[in-house]
């Protein structure tokens, strides 16, 4: 087993830690924007770490730049859909005049 071996496998290890805490926040918070901020840790972190750790394992390489810019793409736009879909969620909380979910202060 390689120095490369091993870093792509504790890369893909972190990777997969995040994607399940994101997935255990999912399940336990109870409000939606609670959950929005569980989705968060996923798209930025959780699926960059598993892209650069499998582009880590396939090397130097069109198959390596392709996964990253999976990755990069995938961490730029989930916080955009994240804060886009909290925006939407205010908005129509605020058009419901409120409600015991109201937005967070």
């Amino acid at each position: 087993m390689t120095a490369t071996h091993v870093l792509a496998l504790v890369l893909l290890c972190c990777g997969c830690a995040a994607l399940l805490l994101s997935a255990a926040a999912l399940a336990l918070l109870p409000t939606p924007y609670g959950r929005l901020h569980a989705l968060a840790p996923a798209s930025s972190l959780g699926v960059p770490l598993l892209c650069l750790g499998l582009a880590v394992d396939a090397g130097a390489g069109r198959e390596a730049a392709k996964l990253l810019v999976i990755g990069a793409l995938t961490a730029v736009s989930g916080p955009v859909t994240t804060i886009v879909i909290g925006r939407a969620m205010a908005i129509e909380d605020q058009a419901a005049g409120g409600g015991p979910e109201g937005p967070p202060a």
